[in-house]
């Protein structure tokens, strides 16, 4: 039988970490329970295991106690890794032995997956270098400017890349779940938990829940004075070369010094402001996919659509469909 660890951090914590610690130790379960009723052995030992007798949570109103000290445990074969606080900085207190162990384990040939901003946790083992991670889509900057080397996909719900696992945000982490009892396990426990816990199986996606803020805490203040231009005047047809030239700047460094701190091109930035604001007349108006268009600053209508959905992973009628309730002829 294989043994599952699920980490347990001792600080740096919040009400996400006990869900995904308490939703992957009932995942497992059940899909174990699964299996035995089928008459299949069992595929995991499932065990919370820390570096504290007991860790508090939500202010200390709840409580979980490991049943296993991380050091006692010398070889697993899974280990996920729960969500933490999501202004993460550095490593603090114990959990810098989580890292240590979970390198060590990864070494030995444990798989290792981390849920949101638990990413943060298993970035800092250096695992992650080179390699694609999804993570919430509110800590992709902070995550970026803290681990340039790590290849961040926050559009992907999953990602699967040498014995890594990561997931995005939210409480995406019961698709990670899902996909993992698949992976162990097979297809029909993978959709019997689907079932039993009503979790949507197959998501690959979470760009449609993106809410597209422009990060302005970086410190470069004519990038904050550019950002600002441009989501005051998006629908108009802004020239690059002359928002530039607007801050005496030249295209060439102007570009680069925006990209280093917003995570952007300045005309990604365009379109992502422009598209979150057609995203809402989306959500809230009864005007048409063209009037929106037009209003958001585009004239061609496939340029609209295909950038629509590279941003957000549908049409702009799909989301329409989605996300409002408002009745349209």
């Amino acid at each position: 039988m294989k043994h599952l660890t699920i980490l347990v951090p001792d600080v740096q914590t919040g009400p996400n970490t006990l869900s995904c610690i308490i939703g992957s130790y009932h995942i497992f379960t059940e899909a174990n329970r699964y299996y035995s009723l089928n008459n299949k052995d069992q595929i995991f030992t499932i065990e919370l295991a820390g570096v504290t007798k007991q860790s508090d949570f939500v202010n200390g109103l709840l409580a979980v106690m490991p049943q296993k000290d991380i050091e006692s445990i010398k070889k697993t074969d899974l280990i996920i890794i729960p969500a933490i606080t999501p202004d993460f900085r550095k490593i603090e207190g114990k959990n810098s032995l989580l890292v240590t162990w979970v390198s060590a384990q990864y070494r030995k040939g444990a798989d290792v997956a981390s849920m949101c901003t638990g990413a943060y946790l298993l970035a800092s083992t250096g695992l992650l270098d080179k390699k694609s991670c999804s993570i919430h889509w509110n800590a992709v900057v902070n995550f970026k400017n803290l681990f340039p080397k790590v290849n961040v996909k926050p559009e992907k719900i999953i990602t699967d890349e040498q014995g890594i696992y990561t997931n995005g945000g939210g409480y995406s982490f019961l698709n990670l779940l899902l996909y993992l009892v698949e992976k162990y396990y097979d297809r029909p426990t993978a959709i019997y938990c689907s079932k039993i816990f009503q979790i949507d199986i197959d998501r690959h996606t979470q760009s449609d829940f993106i809410i597209f803020n422009g990060q302005k805490s970086h410190g470069d203040e004519m990038v904050v004075q550019a950002q600002e231009y441009i989501e005051q005047n998006f629908s108009e047809k802004i020239s690059i070369d002359e928002l530039s030239r607007k801050f005496t700047v030249g295209r060439r460094s102007f570009d680069r010094r925006f990209t280093k701190a917003t995570g952007n091109t300045p005309i990604e930035y365009q379109q992502r402001v422009k598209i979150e604001s057609a995203k809402k007349e989306l959500e809230t108006s009864r005007k048409t996919i063209n009037e929106v268009m037009y209003e958001v600053g585009y004239s061609d209508v496939k340029a609209f659509r295909d950038i629509f959905r590279r941003i957000t992973g549908l049409s702009p009628i799909e989301y329409r469909n989605k996300y409002s309730k408002i009745p349209h002829n």
